[in-house]
């Protein structure tokens, strides 16, 4: 409004000028306000006092004061009329393009069950799937220069490629950049960790930004900016995309992580010597306890269920 009535401050105007330039919906948004602000100063013009008019009613008033009381009862301070008839328009118009920015773009927010991986496509034909407990939030258009999603939980993204409008995935303090590729992202406890299937995806944090290709994963903490960037030894990664458990030269922890996780279970190894020990089998759709007696049969190890917890001994 100071732009309007001439008073902005120079970093005031760059800032305005700024935010308009950033959308077309912006730009369209300020050229309406500023036509609706045109119209009322030429409307307040119009309805400026005619002096002889005014002449008129004094002579009036002199010769018959009842009936010009009348008159100035109905005519009192018609400049007030005039600044709240423009408000009113202001306001109506206002609250009109805002009802019609949140119909044109609502927030999304897709939100899984305890149990469940939702598949979904989004406005621009990416394909993302959540894993249970997860979450996003976009906007229902990708109007602006990018396209922008903050992510809660894991989830796998296969990105429809446009090189003109990057697609961005904000996990706390981490930015996923890409233009069209498949990845995986997770976030857990703070930790943050991307895996790529397909394309270049850059990885941001702090200011510090890394490159990885198709089998390289990084993995970020919550105290730390960039860590190394490694290749992919395993899918566990996919499993509740997949339903299967693939191991090549697996560590037997790494693989009880992802049993716990995928069935809200608690295994606990009671040996630190088992911890190393390799598996390469895969595991297509198995119940838990299928998969704990192959991992029983195979290594000659019990597995003992007691007080809530599966304990490998």
């Amino acid at each position: 409004m100071k732009r309007l009535l001439g008073e902005a401050s120079p970093e005031e105007d760059q800032a305005v000028q700024k935010w308009v330039n950033e959308d077309a919906a912006n730009q369209e948004y300020y050229s309406q306000l500023k036509r609706i602000w045109d119209s009322s100063k030429k409307l307040a013009e119009v309805s400026a006092v005619d002096e002889n008019k005014a002449w008129q009613n004094f002579q009036q008033r002199i010769l018959n004061p009842k009936k010009e009381a009348a008159i100035i009862e109905r005519s009192r301070f018609p400049w007030m009329q005039i600044a709240a008839s423009i408000i009113l328009v202001l306001g109506l118009t206002l609250a009109m393009n805002f009802l019609s920015n949140i119909k044109d773009k609502p927030t999304e927010l897709l939100a899984q069950t305890e149990q469940n991986v939702l598949i979904d496509t989004l406005p621009d034909n990416s394909v993302v799937t959540l894993n249970k407990k997860s979450s996003i939030r976009y906007l229902s258009k990708f109007n602006g220069k990018s396209r922008e999603i903050a992510l809660q939980g894991e989830a796998f993204f296969n990105v429809a490629p446009d090189k003109k409008k990057p697609f961005i995935i904000t996990v706390n303090d981490v930015q996923v950049e890409v233009v069209g590729t498949s990845f995986n992202v997770k976030n857990e406890n703070g930790n943050t960790e991307v895996v790529v299937e397909t394309g270049i995806v850059r990885v941001t944090k702090n200011g510090r930004t890394t490159e990885l290709v198709a089998g390289q994963k990084l993995l970020l903490t919550s105290n730390d900016s960039l860590v190394s960037k490694e290749q992919v030894t395993d899918k566990l990664y996919n499993y509740y995309r997949s339903k299967e458990f693939v191991c090549d030269d697996t560590p037997l922890w790494k693989l009880v992580e992802v049993l716990n996780e995928a069935y809200d279970a608690n295994i606990v190894i009671g040996r630190k010597e088992l911890n190393g020990l390799l598996l390469n089998t895969t595991f297509n759709n198995e119940s838990l306890d299928n998969i704990l007696e192959i991992i029983h049969l195979t290594f000659g190890i019990s597995v003992i269920k007691k007080d809530g917890q599966i304990i490998l001994q």
